[in-house]
């Protein structure tokens, strides 16, 4: 299903609705700030700079920075992942900045509405501030929701990269980075063309019916394994005629440079596909009952 900007926006405040604190800070910085080249996400997923995961209130992610809003209620462990959140499309935010409004003072008060208005004037001139600096470094990217998840602007660039946050709707969208010219494809790998092997893969980093796949917190290492436990030497064997899986793995003839894109859902609940980067399987690593594959590469040149 595919949505507007307008409403992408709509529904990144309904999100916040029952949350009156995070609701007024939030809407009151949008407002403001009335910028519509700045992209925003509330509630987004992200990974910090120590490796974990966490929901941050408000995001900027072509400006890199986030807002939490500090209210009473909150505890350390509130905005945590739970396991439905794995599902959920995250942002690299190892080289973010984050900011903090508090709602409360020291004593548990909450703090005067003017004060609070203040703090988030001066968010929104460090915004500003930002956003300038880019674009006199040539390093802004307006936000242009409606190519957000085209291929074009990737091939007119020539190469995907894991700090820009790539995303697509579609396996097809993503293939055609790759010289993909066919219409939509499902299936989970793709083969690319040419003298030296390499693959597209759209795993699904998290437990399902089948698999229990998942992904380090430094996102350098994917491990797929069966969700039941069992032999994946007798599960290729049994379901894909591979009677030779873990030999190819063990000596290294299926060590084939695969590049990823994750199968998450995004704030609005669409199916994305994100980029982490190119993969490689590890024969050292990996055994009868799992696959281990690190990344090698986080920018790919495109065909």
């Amino acid at each position: 299903m595919k949505f507007s900007k307008d409403d992408y926006i709509l529904r990144n405040f309904s999100k916040i609705k029952h949350k009156s604190w995070e609701l007024y800070v939030i809407t009151r910085i949008i407002h403001l700030l009335n910028d519509p080249e700045i992209e925003f996400v509330c509630q987004q997923l992200i990974r910090t700079p120590n490796m974990k995961r966490y929901l941050a209130d408000l995001c900027f992610p072509a400006l890199k920075l986030y807002i939490e809003i500090d209210e009473l209620q909150h505890t350390k462990n509130q905005n945590q992942i739970d396991d439905e959140h794995r599902k959920r499309e995250i942002i690299d935010a190892i080289n973010f900045d984050e900011k903090r409004i508090k709602v409360f003072d020291d004593q548990n008060k909450i703090r005067k509405l003017n004060e609070i208005n203040d703090e988030i004037l001066e968010v929104i001139e460090e915004l500003k501030d930002r956003k300038k600096k880019l674009k006199k470094s040539g390093k802004f990217v307006p936000w242009n929701y409606e190519k957000k998840f085209s291929p074009e602007p990737h091939l007119e660039r020539g190469y995907i990269d894991v700090k820009d946050n790539v995303v697509f709707l579609n396996h097809r969208d993503a293939l055609r980075c790759f010289g993909y010219k066919g219409g939509h494809y499902q299936r989970a790998l793709w083969r690319m063309k040419g003298k030296k092997r390499k693959d597209v893969w759209f795993p699904k980093i998290y437990k399902n019916d089948l698999w229990n796949n998942s992904l380090s917190d430094d996102n350098k290492k994917i491990i797929m394994k069966l969700d039941s436990g069992k032999s994946l030497v007798d599960w290729f064997a049994k379901e894909r005629g591979e009677r030779d899986f873990l030999e190819k793995i063990k000596s290294g003839r299926d060590s084939v440079p695969t590049v990823v894109f994750a199968h998450y859902n995004n704030i609005l609940g669409q199916t994305v596909y994100k980029f982490l980067g190119e993969f490689i399987v590890s024969h050292e690593e990996s055994d009868e009952f799992s696959t281990i594959s690190n990344r090698t590469r986080t920018k790919v040149y495109l065909s």
